[in-house]
């Protein structure tokens, strides 16, 4: 049995855009890439909502930092075949005032503290999926205020996650090849999506695990 860690926010939670609730589990995109795995696959789905990579957010309270959770949860659920990491969206709300570079390297952070944990098989660490979240579209929604200025910086993502990914030795996934933002709000992804990601994932995991 190989275990799986999803290690996410919002879009891993299952937040839906347009009723502010969560889709059901059967639409989560962690339950549809467990789905398309079939047997010998464990998927754990850790998602929060406002999840950043390393940021303690100074409104809904340092909780909210992925850094300070990550080893805990590791541990929880070793031994870990692989950690999938899908996070920097909330890292791109005003507040913070981050470059891409800046986002992409506290996703190196976590990508790094996992590498560096013992709580994979046999005592070593389990292998890493740094995923690039999609772009946002934020304006004209509720969140463009929140998220000012976040659309041009998120279109570099998917460039400086690949160059962590690279500089790490991890694998990588630009989600944009595979799903959009809901234009709802500029940052969830809808049904459909979840599926897609889901999917896109899966294949990514049987190739990484065999």
């Amino acid at each position: 049995m190989k275990t799986i860690l999803c290690y996410g926010d919002s879009n891993t939670w299952g937040y839906d855009a347009k009723t502010g609730g969560r889709f059901p589990p059967e639409t989560r995109w962690p339950n549809v890439m467990a789905r398309k795995l079939g047997d010998g696959y464990a998927v754990i789905a850790e998602g929060l909502n406002g999840r950043t990579t390393v940021w303690p957010d100074p409104v809904e309270g340092e909780h909210k930092n992925g850094k300070s959770y990550l080893i805990p949860c590791l541990e929880s659920h070793y031994p870990i075949d692989l950690v999938i990491v899908l996070l920097g969206t909330n890292d791109l709300k005003h507040r913070y005032g981050l470059s891409a570079w800046d986002i992409a390297s506290g996703a190196g952070t976590l990508v790094q503290m996992i590498q560096g944990s013992a709580f994979g098989p046999d005592g070593g660490a389990p292998q890493v999926l740094l995923i690039a979240p999609p772009p946002t579209c934020t304006a004209g929604t509720l969140f463009e205020e929140m998220f000012l200025d976040s659309d041009e910086k998120s279109r570099d993502l998917g460039r400086q996650y690949s160059r962590v990914a690279a500089e790490l030795g991890c694998e990588f996934f630009d989600a944009s090849t595979a799903i959009r933002s809901s234009k709802t709000d500029g940052i969830h992804l809808e049904p459909g999506e979840q599926v897609k990601l889901g999917a896109a994932v899966a294949a990514l995991v049987r190739r990484i695990l065999g």
